[in-house]
């Protein structure tokens, strides 16, 4: 049977404002409609282990949209975090911290976890994806031109993978490359 199949009658809503998630869900083929932004905390326990971040702050988006949604509903809601040395590094505050971020990652392997929740009437289930990457040395120049022409302030880990720097940037990948987009497609097709 196939997804389309399996969903129907049901609405299924990306609850996310990122539009490379829009982009990436559409690549499943089935209809999905965007919901409406809804403000999230998206503070997290300090003690919390880096690698389960993304997955919490999954659910809490989930419960964020749960009080409006109807029996139909299939709410996607997902957060992606890149990973260095045990810390979480989320969206750069400005284009000074998207500099420190990416001289950080240069030369060094991290990871990228994204965390997903699909919320339905009769219940939940979330899951996480994880991703190895490995960066080349950038220059302070390479570093500042992608900043500079990209401004990746809504990106976490200030980078997209899709962009010049994971052209010029990314030696290896172990993983899914669409998990360091933000959306574990083949993870996320098969729970649904």
């Amino acid at each position: 049977m196939a997804l389309k199949d399996s969903l129907e009658g049901k609405r299924v809503l990306l609850a996310s404002a990122s539009p490379r998630r829009r982009e990436l869900m559409a690549m499943l083929d089935i209809p999905f409609e965007i919901a409406p932004t809804i403000e999230v905390d998206e503070s997290y326990p300090a003690e919390l282990p880096a690698a389960e971040v993304p997955v919490y702050l999954s659910r809490v988006k989930a419960e964020a949209y749960r009080k409006s949604m109807r029996p139909e509903d299939v709410i996607i809601t997902a957060d992606t975090v890149v990973i260095l040395d045990g810390r979480v590094l989320g969206k750069p505050h400005d284009l000074d911290d998207a500099r420190r971020m990416l001289a950080a990652l240069s030369g060094r392997v991290h990871t990228v976890v994204t965390g997903v929740t699909i919320t339905r009437a009769e219940g939940q289930t979330s899951f996480s994806a994880t991703t190895e990457v490995e960066f080349g040395e950038l220059t302070p120049e390479q570093i500042d031109h992608y900043v500079t022409v990209y401004r990746p302030i809504d990106k976490a880990g200030a980078y997209g993978i899709q962009e010049w720097i994971g052209a010029i940037a990314i030696r290896s990948i172990r993983g899914s490359y669409y998990n360091v987009m933000g959306l574990p497609l083949h993870k996320l097709y098969h729970s649904l």
